[in-house]
Protein backbone atom coordinates (compact mmCIF):
# COMPACT_ATOMS: atom_id res chain seq x y z
CA UNK A 1 0.00 0.00 0.00
CA UNK A 2 1.36 3.40 -1.02
CA UNK A 3 2.02 5.88 1.74
CA UNK A 4 0.46 9.31 1.81
CA UNK A 5 2.22 12.15 0.06
CA UNK A 6 2.54 15.72 1.23
CA UNK A 7 1.17 18.31 -1.17
CA UNK A 8 1.06 22.07 -1.07
CA UNK A 9 -1.56 23.57 -3.34
CA UNK A 10 -3.01 27.04 -3.60
CA UNK A 11 -6.78 26.91 -4.06
CA UNK A 12 -8.71 30.12 -4.63
CA UNK A 13 -5.83 32.18 -3.21
CA UNK A 14 -5.47 30.08 -0.05
CA UNK A 15 -2.50 27.76 0.42
CA UNK A 16 -3.21 24.29 1.78
CA UNK A 17 -0.70 21.69 2.93
CA UNK A 18 -2.11 18.18 3.28
CA UNK A 19 -1.08 14.55 3.38
CA UNK A 20 -3.08 12.68 0.72
CA UNK A 21 -3.29 9.23 -0.75
CA UNK A 22 -1.52 9.15 -4.11
CA UNK A 23 -4.70 7.89 -5.81
CA UNK A 24 -6.98 10.66 -4.46
CA UNK A 25 -8.49 12.69 -7.30
CA UNK A 26 -8.36 16.44 -7.26
CA UNK A 27 -12.18 16.48 -7.35
CA UNK A 28 -12.37 14.39 -4.19
CA UNK A 29 -9.62 16.47 -2.57
CA UNK A 30 -11.54 19.68 -3.26
CA UNK A 31 -14.89 18.27 -2.19
CA UNK A 32 -13.95 16.12 0.80
CA UNK A 33 -10.69 17.58 2.13
CA UNK A 34 -11.35 21.29 1.47
CA UNK A 35 -15.18 21.14 1.57
CA UNK A 36 -15.52 22.99 -1.75
CA UNK A 37 -18.63 21.37 -3.17
CA UNK A 38 -18.89 23.50 -6.31
CA UNK A 39 -16.71 21.13 -8.31
CA UNK A 40 -19.28 18.54 -9.34
CA UNK A 41 -18.45 14.94 -10.18
CA UNK A 42 -20.53 13.60 -13.04
CA UNK A 43 -19.17 10.89 -15.30
CA UNK A 44 -15.81 10.35 -13.54
CA UNK A 45 -14.29 9.76 -17.00
CA UNK A 46 -13.49 13.35 -18.01
CA UNK A 47 -16.24 13.48 -20.61
CA UNK A 48 -18.98 15.62 -19.06
CA UNK A 49 -16.93 18.60 -17.82
CA UNK A 50 -18.90 19.07 -14.59
CA UNK A 51 -15.64 18.88 -12.62
CA UNK A 52 -13.77 21.50 -14.65
CA UNK A 53 -11.40 23.67 -12.63
CA UNK A 54 -8.48 25.84 -13.66
CA UNK A 55 -4.99 24.66 -12.82
CA UNK A 56 -2.45 27.42 -13.30
CA UNK A 57 -5.04 29.21 -15.43
CA UNK A 58 -5.88 26.32 -17.74
CA UNK A 59 -8.99 24.17 -17.63
CA UNK A 60 -8.58 20.64 -16.33
CA UNK A 61 -10.85 17.79 -15.37
CA UNK A 62 -10.59 17.40 -11.61
CA UNK A 63 -11.94 13.84 -11.82
CA UNK A 64 -8.98 12.80 -13.98
CA UNK A 65 -6.33 14.79 -12.15
CA UNK A 66 -4.77 13.37 -9.03
CA UNK A 67 -4.40 15.71 -6.09
CA UNK A 68 -0.66 14.99 -6.05
CA UNK A 69 -0.46 16.29 -9.63
CA UNK A 70 -1.68 19.67 -8.38
CA UNK A 71 1.20 19.93 -5.90
CA UNK A 72 2.76 23.37 -6.29
CA UNK A 73 -0.05 24.63 -8.50
CA UNK A 74 -2.74 27.28 -8.31
CA UNK A 75 -6.21 25.73 -8.54
CA UNK A 76 -9.22 27.91 -9.22
CA UNK A 77 -12.72 26.60 -8.55
CA UNK A 78 -16.16 28.06 -9.11
CA UNK A 79 -16.19 29.25 -5.49
CA UNK A 80 -13.53 31.81 -6.42
CA UNK A 81 -15.89 33.68 -8.70
CA UNK A 82 -18.08 35.20 -5.99
CA UNK A 83 -16.56 38.27 -4.34
CA UNK A 84 -15.23 37.13 -0.98
CA UNK A 85 -15.95 40.41 0.80
CA UNK A 86 -19.24 41.62 -0.65
CA UNK A 87 -20.71 38.32 -1.77
CA UNK A 88 -21.46 39.86 -5.16
CA UNK A 89 -21.70 37.47 -8.08
CA UNK A 90 -18.99 37.51 -10.73
CA UNK A 91 -20.20 38.82 -14.12
CA UNK A 92 -20.10 35.24 -15.44
CA UNK A 93 -22.31 34.00 -12.61
CA UNK A 94 -24.73 36.89 -12.99
CA UNK A 95 -24.89 36.40 -16.75
CA UNK A 96 -25.78 32.73 -16.26
CA UNK A 97 -28.57 33.80 -13.90
CA UNK A 98 -29.85 36.57 -16.16
CA UNK A 99 -29.43 34.53 -19.36
CA UNK A 100 -31.13 31.44 -17.92
CA UNK A 101 -28.00 29.37 -18.52
CA UNK A 102 -28.33 27.51 -15.22
CA UNK A 103 -30.93 24.85 -16.04
CA UNK A 104 -30.65 22.20 -13.30
CA UNK A 105 -27.27 23.62 -12.25
CA UNK A 106 -25.27 20.40 -12.18
CA UNK A 107 -23.11 21.22 -15.20
CA UNK A 108 -23.01 24.96 -14.48
CA UNK A 109 -19.75 25.14 -12.47
CA UNK A 110 -17.86 23.43 -15.28
CA UNK A 111 -19.39 25.73 -17.88
CA UNK A 112 -18.52 28.77 -15.77
CA UNK A 113 -14.91 27.76 -15.30
CA UNK A 114 -14.55 27.01 -19.00
CA UNK A 115 -16.12 30.40 -19.73
CA UNK A 116 -13.65 32.11 -17.37
CA UNK A 117 -10.73 30.58 -19.23
CA UNK A 118 -12.24 31.48 -22.62
CA UNK A 119 -12.97 35.10 -21.74
CA UNK A 120 -9.49 35.60 -20.29
CA UNK A 121 -8.01 34.40 -23.59
CA UNK A 122 -10.64 35.79 -25.98
CA UNK A 123 -12.53 38.72 -24.43
CA UNK A 124 -14.97 39.05 -27.35
CA UNK A 125 -15.44 35.51 -28.70
CA UNK A 126 -17.51 34.62 -31.74
CA UNK A 127 -20.33 32.11 -31.48
CA UNK A 128 -18.03 29.51 -33.03
CA UNK A 129 -15.26 30.20 -30.51
CA UNK A 130 -17.75 29.87 -27.67
CA UNK A 131 -19.13 26.61 -29.06
CA UNK A 132 -15.62 25.25 -29.53
CA UNK A 133 -14.60 26.19 -25.98
CA UNK A 134 -17.75 24.73 -24.43
CA UNK A 135 -17.72 21.61 -26.62
CA UNK A 136 -16.21 19.52 -23.84
CA UNK A 137 -18.98 20.32 -21.37
CA UNK A 138 -22.24 18.39 -21.45
CA UNK A 139 -25.64 19.73 -20.46
CA UNK A 140 -28.30 17.09 -20.04
CA UNK A 141 -31.09 19.69 -19.78
CA UNK A 142 -30.53 20.77 -23.41
CA UNK A 143 -29.84 24.33 -22.31
CA UNK A 144 -27.12 24.99 -24.84
CA UNK A 145 -28.76 28.05 -26.41
CA UNK A 146 -29.26 29.68 -23.02
CA UNK A 147 -25.69 28.79 -22.05
CA UNK A 148 -24.35 30.28 -25.29
CA UNK A 149 -26.36 33.46 -24.69
CA UNK A 150 -25.12 33.60 -21.08
CA UNK A 151 -21.50 33.43 -22.23
CA UNK A 152 -22.09 36.22 -24.76
CA UNK A 153 -23.76 38.31 -22.05
CA UNK A 154 -20.84 37.70 -19.68
CA UNK A 155 -18.38 38.75 -22.39
CA UNK A 156 -20.28 41.99 -23.02
CA UNK A 157 -20.46 42.76 -19.31
CA UNK A 158 -16.82 41.96 -18.64
CA UNK A 159 -15.72 44.11 -21.60
CA UNK A 160 -17.83 47.08 -20.60
CA UNK A 161 -18.04 46.61 -16.83
CA UNK A 162 -21.73 47.44 -17.23
CA UNK A 163 -24.93 45.42 -16.73
CA UNK A 164 -25.60 45.08 -20.55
Amino acid sequence: MASNQRIEVRVNDITYVREVEPRLTLADFLRHELHLGGTHVGCEHGICGACTVLIDGHSARACLTLAVQADGSEVTTVESLRDRDSGALHPIQQAFVDGHGLQCGFCTPGFMMTTLELLREVPDPSDEQIKEALGGNLCRCTGYQSILESVKLAARRMNSNAPA
